[in-house]
C-alpha cells in the first residue's frame, strides 16, 4: 500500500489525515478519491511532496508500495 496524507484545511476535507491506497499513477488514485476532495488537492497553490521531496511535475508521479504523498495546502496568517 501507499499512503496519501493530507494537512491543513485537506485533513479536515479528506475526514482523516492520512488515506491507504494502492499503488498506481496518481491519476488513477485521484479518480479513486471523492470528486470535492480530488478537486482541492490538484488546486495550483496546494504543493505535494513524494516522500518528502517537493513534486514539480505531479502529473508524472506513479505511487509504488510504502510511498507517501502529502498534499500541503496554503497556509494562511498574518
Amino acid at each position: 500500500m501507499a499512503r496519501l496524507v493530507f494537512l491543513g484545511k485537506l485533513a479536515d476535507r479528506a475526514g482523516a489525515a492520512e488515506m491507504a491506497v494502492e499503488p498506481g499513477l496518481l491519476a488513477g488514485i485521484l479518480g479513486g478519491l471523492p470528486a470535492a476532495l480530488a478537486v482541492a488537492v490538484l488546486d495550483e497553490r496546494v504543493r505535494i511532496a513524494l516522500n518528502g521531496e517537493l513534486i514539480a511535475n505531479p502529473e508524472s508521479i506513479e505511487l509504488t508500495a510504502g510511498d507517501e504523498l502529502a498534499f500541503l495546502p496554503p497556509v494562511s496568517g498574518g
